[in-house]
């Protein structure tokens, strides 16, 4: 009998757990029916949010796991389709010294947004779900989703990033005043990279 996910709650800005580096996951562990329940539920917590991804410290979680998936979201409808990926365990490097600057925002900063640089590919070293070892090859936008959720498996958050604060807004304030001129920016970097 297949049981329902569930919704866990989302850790914000302030919670200590957003700030400790998560810790690597055995693959005993990862075998685990509790922890596969746990990977579906924290993928089911994304899509519910309307994240383009989310770590497990972002539910008080402190295994090395995260999810990304980009799909028709109306949070980022600039941000091209990318597959559900599950990464256990990640390592990341950068496959090239160009950046790009990002407007990015978090589940776990609500309602703020804010500029900050991004390398326009990284590589990064992984287990899937089951254990297997991976490689990905992330670019442009996609890039910029993977850095930010091994930020947070190291204990980082965006804003943290950010180079100027003068550029955070509210979601309301950035589609009001700063989402057309982003677009616009980003068009090329999708346009590039895609």
């Amino acid at each position: 009998m297949e049981l329902a996910m569930s919704l866990i709650p989302i850790r914000e800005i302030g919670d200590p757990v957003l700030r400790r580096p998560t810790k690597p996951v055995e693959r005993h562990e990862l075998a685990s029916n509790a922890c596969q329940r746990f990977i579906d539920d924290l993928v089911e917590t994304m899509r519910h949010a309307g994240g383009a991804g989310i770590a497990a410290n972002q539910v008080g979680d402190g295994r090395r796991i995260c999810a990304i998936e980009i799909a028709d979201n109306p949070r980022y409808p600039y941000k091209p389709a990318h597959p559900l990926t599950i990464l256990v365990n990640p390592v990341m490097a950068w496959a090239s010294e160009e950046v790009y600057w990002n407007n990015e925002g978090c589940l776990s900063v609500p309602d703020l947004r804010g500029d900050l640089h991004r390398s326009i590919e990284v590589h990064v070293r992984a287990w899937d779900r089951n254990g297997v070892s991976v490689e990905h090859r992330f670019r442009g936008l996609t890039a910029g989703t993977a850095q930010h959720e091994l930020d947070h498996l190291d204990g980082g958050l965006f804003v943290d990033r950010v180079e100027d604060t003068r550029t955070l807004a509210t979601w309301r304030q950035f589609d009001l005043h700063q989402k057309d001129r982003f677009i616009e920016h980003i068009r090329r970097v999708v346009e590039e990279t895609t």
